[in-house]
């Protein structure tokens, strides 16, 4: 599918593959506090209050908000610069090699929201969560894949990042289209106010980013204040950051992308997940996955998923509309087809927008999400792992 491999790929994949690791510390660890006698701690630590600013000028939330509204719009901005830079000058930029990825994104998006809704049709209240097992956590994903070293071939290695780096993009259409709240038309012209300066300031091609950050703020906060979730603000700051194919000697994007990538790797999603896995198994068994919002994400993830990438890309394949992934067998493409339902911080993070005002149902999120991502690390892993490389 791809012969050329650039070296800003070597780099995400080396950085995404590690920080998947860490995704996974901090995960059991807020699986084993929030069960332990620290769990009141760990609870009330997260819906503490916290004011940043000067007199009555600041910004107060709670921790879990500082994490999930701050800190989010932090990694949508380095997501959408990667996102960007693929399409102008990566992996995405040759329509030839991005089908794939792409359709197999559609596939990956589509059969899960639709097994949910199956599941939960009827239910105004829980059919809200249709879009949580449509996501993909690229660094969780690619971590597993890092573990198996040889055996998966570079080739299906750029086919998950490229897809996992398109289910992202969907996921951020899908929040600023669905997971938004009543609009303030006066924050809105503000925002769109903002955007425009940024596009000024594109256009005028100024490669110095505190003018990009001190504008980006005030529109990380009018987004916060019009109704549309804040990490959508995030993803306008990145695409107003330059970026040009005849950039040879600097980029603005390249620069900030390299700056700010381990500090997301490495802090902002193991905060995330931290924050965010937490759940108390106390009275926990196997009849409460059968409860429709667990059950819904469940089978989206481990089985939805990996049907939705493969039935989609086996069919673009056949037609030669696009083509296999160089070195790869159909075995080991349904194994990687299998991880991508590895939806841990992503899936939940769209469950805590899709319940925002039904908090009653994020366990079930969460016990979804844990259970089907758990699966669909241990089979893919199983399946990549006794299949032939030839």
């Amino acid at each position: 599918m791809i012969n050329h491999i650039s070296k800003p790929f070597r780099w995400f994949f080396k950085l995404e593959s590690s920080s998947g690791l860490v995704l996974l510390f901090a995960a059991i660890i807020a699986l084993i506090i929030s069960n332990s006698d620290l769990s009141e701690l760990y609870f009330s630590t997260l819906n503490k209050y916290l004011f940043l600013g000067v007199n009555n000028f600041g910004l107060k939330l709670s921790v879990l908000h500082w994490i999930n509204d701050v800190l989010m719009a932090i990694f949508f901005f380095f997501v959408t610069l990667e996102i960007k830079r693929e399409f102008i000058q990566g992996e995405l930029s040759n329509t030839k090699q991005a089908l794939l990825p792409i359709i197999a994104a559609v596939g990956g998006m589509l059969v899960p929201a639709l097994i949910y809704v199956f599941i939960n049709f009827g239910d105004s209240e829980t059919l809200n969560g249709w879009a949580i097992p449509s996501a993909t956590d690229i660094a969780f994903s690619l971590g597993v894949l890092s573990l198996l070293g040889k055996r998966v071939p570079l080739s299906l290695k750029v086919f998950l990042t490229a897809l996992a780096i398109i289910d992202d993009l969907g996921a951020i259409v899908i929040i600023a289209l669905f997971y938004s709240g009543d609009l303030s038309i006066k924050y809105l012209s503000l925002m769109l106010l903002a955007f425009i300066i940024l596009l000024i300031i594109n256009k005028f091609n100024i490669k110095k980013f505190l003018p990009y950050l001190i504008v980006g703020i005030f529109l990380w906060d009018f987004t916060h204040n019009s109704g549309i979730h804040a990490t959508i603000a995030g993803v306008l700051l990145a695409m107003t950051i330059p970026h040009r194919k005849n950039d040879k000697d600097f980029s603005l994007l390249i620069k900030i992308e390299h700056a700010i990538s381990p500090y997301v790797a490495y802090v902002i999603m193991p905060l995330f997940a931290f924050a965010n896995a937490g759940v108390s198994l106390e009275g926990l068994s196997f009849s409460s996955l059968l409860n429709k919002v667990p059950l819904g994400i469940l089978l989206g993830l481990f089985v939805g998923k990996q049907l939705g990438v493969f039935i989609f890309s086996y069919i673009s394949i056949k037609l030669k509309i696009a083509q296999m992934p160089n070195n790869s067998n159909w075995f080991n493409f349904y194994g990687v087809g299998i991880l991508t339902g590895i939806g841990f911080t992503m899936s939940l993070f769209v469950g805590n927008l899709a319940f925002i005002e039904n908090m009653q149902y994020i366990d079930g999120v969460k016990i979804g999400v844990l259970t089907g991502s758990l699966l669909s690390t241990l089979i893919g892993y199983l399946m990549i792992l006794v299949t032939p490389n030839k």
